[in-house]
């Protein structure tokens, strides 16, 4: 089940602009970092950097899901960035990025960060839900979209 304050409308930005993968990180990190008080964005940087360095969290098709496990948060945050300009990502087809969305979970939670993961990546493979994704032109439809397209098979 999605948390229903996984994502609001404060951590989704429309036509956003980032010229690199570590700007688009570091994106979702200030993002994902409001929805806590207790987070800094640098520290979000680095533990979603730190993740990287594991593989890359592109998951082809022009999105990235990049995530992390964070001590100190109660809940999972999610942030959802729509770029204006793909950016290479690593991703797992070699192409661009332009969708990103970025997940916290807390240290210990296992099932909960594998079923949003795998609820996520399945949402990101549909087509239609990508293309409604790119053709939002504000914060409020990208966030309709999540609460009416993505987060439904949850």
């Amino acid at each position: 089940m999605v948390p229903a304050d996984l994502i609001s409308e404060s951590r989704v930005l429309c036509r956003c602009e980032a010229a690199s993968k570590k700007r688009l990180l570091e994106t979702l990190a200030g993002l994902l970092a409001s929805g806590d008080a207790m987070l800094s964005s640098n520290r979000v940087f680095d533990r979603l950097l730190e993740r990287e360095r594991l593989g890359s969290t592109g998951l082809g098709q022009g999105v990235a899901l990049p995530h992390a496990r964070v001590p100190g948060i109660q809940a999972p945050l999610g942030a959802f960035v729509q770029l204006r300009e793909h950016v290479a990502f690593d991703a797992i087809d070699d192409k661009p990025v332009d969708l990103a969305f970025g997940l916290l979970v807390p240290e210990a939670t296992n099932e909960q960060h594998l079923q949003l993961l795998a609820m996520l990546a399945a949402a990101f493979d549909n087509a239609s839900v990508r293309a409604a994704l790119r053709a939002a032109e504000d914060e409020a439809t990208l966030l309709a979209l999540f609460r009416d397209r993505v987060f439904v098979s949850a």
